[in-house]
């Protein structure tokens, strides 16, 4: 992260949310190895595996994340149970997870009140969210109530913190983003209506963005005070991007959006020795100047396929000022249906491309998904060991 040569490609396996591997991939990969333990779901939102610590060492991950009590949908990581994914996987799932069939087959989780939450399809691999936030409704900025960290959470983030500090030689990364992605406003549900907002109503928009900065930089003083010296890298997530072209122009992130997650990244720089990791999809090239002006250090996933993002192209004008995370395959065609040479052939020249000098640390494009021959898996962690 330092922009210095390392002894070997350093290797993210199940580090973020956004660099892990589903249950059931996850699960096969498992006994290929010959690894009987059961398969945990810690993220039952995108049905994403707990990487377990004989895993991570045949793979040589060099992270390991720092995760909250609550990872998704408010379902405590606790009291585990068996379950059973559409495939037939047998995994581990927290015990307030409680999915209902409904006529279809498809399965809904539902908030206390009754009201449905999400719904996974039958025979799907993770979960769609069903609920609305209040963004396209105009929530009040001065009476918008948002979550802050609580003395629970912050007591066993420093616990889980100092165990890894002490007991691994593993980078600590963890999510401490704003409440709710500036860009998406609330996560209202309503994609058409947040974007005229967000065109039509500047004064507005600064004011809900003040105050979801406000929260944000209560909670990594929270954080910070909490953890110490011992995280490493810090992650938020804000998807720019389609796979043909940005969301918005330049010009309205930098008018609407970039003071605000300036503001919090300035404090991060300020207040820490963090480096700042954004996980954005899609074709953002033309967003990379305006994100490490803004105070990003890292880049992830790096989606290699989508227009624009050509690895050498991004190396040549930004590898002395950006980290790079990602990009080693892409999860969409050679991981899932290459054959495992063309998994390791992708791999060593994005490694050739991206690693030079450092500033790269090697993770697929985004999650390994489900149905992805366990032998490309093998593949792409391999060919990065002994490149």
């Amino acid at each position: 992260m330092d922009h210095r040569t390392p002894d070997r490609v350093p290797i993210d396996l199940g580090g973020t949310r956004q660099s892990g591997i589903a249950a059931s991939t996850y699960h096969k990969l498992k006994e290929r190895l010959g690894l009987k333990t059961p398969t945990r779901v810690y993220d039952v939102y995108q049905m994403l595996a707990e990487i377990e610590r004989p895993v991570m060492e045949r793979f040589g991950a060099d992270v390991i994340g720092l995760q909250r009590p609550v990872v998704a949908f408010g379902i405590r990581n606790e009291n585990w149970k068996p379950w059973q994914l559409f495939d037939g996987t047998p995994v581990e799932v927290p015990g307030g997870f409680q999915p209902v069939p409904d006529e279809r087959g498809d399965l809904l989780l539902f908030h206390p009140d009754g009201t449905p939450m999400a719904r996974m399809p039958k025979g799907g691999f993770y979960f769609d969210r069903l609920d609305k936030y209040p963004g396209a409704a105009h929530a009040d900025p001065e009476t918008l109530q948002l979550p802050l960290l609580s003395q629970e959470e912050c007591d066993h983030l420093h616990a889980q913190a100092e165990a890894y500090y002490q007991n691994t030689d593993l980078a600590i990364i963890a999510a401490m983003g704003p409440p709710y992605e500036l860009f998406f406003g609330l996560g209202t549900g309503d994609f058409q209506s947040w974007m005229i907002t967000l065109a039509t109503e500047p004064e507005y928009v600064d004011a809900l963005l003040t105050k979801i900065v406000d929260a944000w930089l209560e909670n990594l003083r929270r954080f910070v005070a909490a953890v110490g010296e011992r995280v490493h890298i810090l992650q938020f997530n804000d998807d720019l991007g389609t796979q043909d072209a940005p969301f918005l122009s330049v010009r309205m992130f930098r008018e609407r959006i970039f003071p605000h997650y300036k503001r919090g990244l300035d404090w991060i720089h300020q207040n820490t020795r963090m480096k700042v990791f954004m996980h954005n999809d899609g074709a953002i090239a033309d967003f990379v100047p305006t994100l490490i002006e803004m105070g990003v250090d890292i880049l992830n996933p790096v989606q290699t396929t989508a227009k624009g993002m050509d690895p050498a192209k991004l190396k040549r004008e930004f590898g002395d000022r950006l980290v790079f995370w990602g990009a080693a395959c892409d999860c969409q065609h050679t991981l899932p249906f290459g054959t495992p040479e063309q998994v390791a052939r992708e791999v060593r020249e994005n490694i050739r491309i991206l690693g030079e000098g450092g500033g790269y640390v090697l993770a697929s494009v985004h999650n390994i998904q489900a149905n992805v021959p366990p032998e490309n898996v093998i593949a792409l962690f391999d060919a990065a060991l002994n490149a």
